[in-house]
């Protein structure tokens, strides 16, 4: 069975708490089809220590070579942090993975396996949430990842792990970047394709303030998105995941489902505003979510 060459672009922006643990997780990733070429980590003029710990890593060769560390003076955004990395990968698949994840060990090769289909063009991951489900942020993060699944399974959904074909040279700047490159891959003809056992671990935000700014860029992004490129992400639609979430009320959970809606509509509310006032832009070099600290998984998944 041929090999599938690839290439890993992080984008990073003061990651300096996850950036070794996710470079340790990508050396231990277990891959019979997949071939890693090149690891590009884009340090995006992050003010901590973010740059230097990855050239301790460099020093220490436990990616043979294989890691290039592109140092930006100044933070320019994950838009134009991806697009130095689309310049920089040759490899024929390109993985795009958020410097604030862990990937499972197999979580690569599985993304990969859908590319043995000449047909597929991207393919997005399972984003599993390690917040505590007891609290009732915790809850909501490990909602509305669910949800992101179900929806996944019919019409997949693109962000922190993504894989796609080489096929295109830039991104215009974004709020939305994982959700922009589906559009452009898709409009070239390919097939967009979901692969559930490529799981990639995250935390979501921990308080309520974060929260709601978090889910007011990625809406207003949406927006953008589908104005721009006349595409609509699967979750664009409030009424569908509404329905969804309904379907997840019990009795012991009934007022945490309704808190978690009201506080995502709230967000969309304030999105929209953001989209028609016009200052929707300013989300495309927005804060860093400090509610989330890093994430401790146990390698030997």
């Amino acid at each position: 069975m041929r090999k599938i060459r690839i290439s890993v672009g992080i984008p990073a922006y003061n990651e300096e708490k996850n950036i070794t643990e996710l470079l340790n997780a990508i050396a231990s990733q277990k891959t019979r089809i997949a071939e890693i070429e090149k690891i590009f980590v884009i340090n995006d003029g992050s003010t901590d220590s973010t740059e230097a710990k990855v050239r301790e890593f460099i020093k220490k060769g436990k990616l043979k070579g294989k890691l290039t560390l592109i140092g930006l003076k100044k933070r320019k955004g994950k838009w134009f942090a991806i697009n130095v990395f689309l310049k920089s990968a040759k490899s024929e698949i390109l993985v795009l993975e958020s410097a604030d994840n862990i990937p499972k060990k197999d979580c690569i090769e599985q993304i990969c396996l859908p590319f043995l289909d000449k047909n597929t063009g991207i393919v997005s991951s399972r984003i599993v949430p390690l917040n505590n489900p007891d609290s009732f942020l915790g809850f909501t993060a490990q909602l509305m990842y669910e949800l992101h699944h179900e929806i996944s399974r019919c019409s997949p959904k693109f962000g922190e792990l993504i894989a796609f074909r080489k096929a295109i040279k830039r991104i215009s700047p974004t709020i939305v970047d994982e959700e922009q490159i589906a559009s452009m891959i898709s409009s070239l003809g390919f097939l967009r394709r979901y692969a559930p056992a490529a799981v990639v671990y995250n935390k979501g935000p921990e308080t309520i303030s974060d929260f709601i700014e978090q889910r007011r860029r990625i809406y207003c992004g949406h927006l953008l998105l589908k104005k721009g490129r006349g595409y609509s992400a699967p979750t664009l639609n409030s009424g569908k995941i509404l329905i969804l979430a309904m379907k997840h009320i019990k009795p012991e959970n009934f007022f945490w489902v309704i808190g978690a809606c009201l506080m995502e509509g709230y967000s969309r509310f304030l999105g929209r505003l953001d989209y028609l006032s016009g200052t929707g832009k300013r989300h495309i070099l927005w804060k860093q979510i400090k509610s989330v600290k890093n994430l401790e998984i146990d390698q030997t998944f």
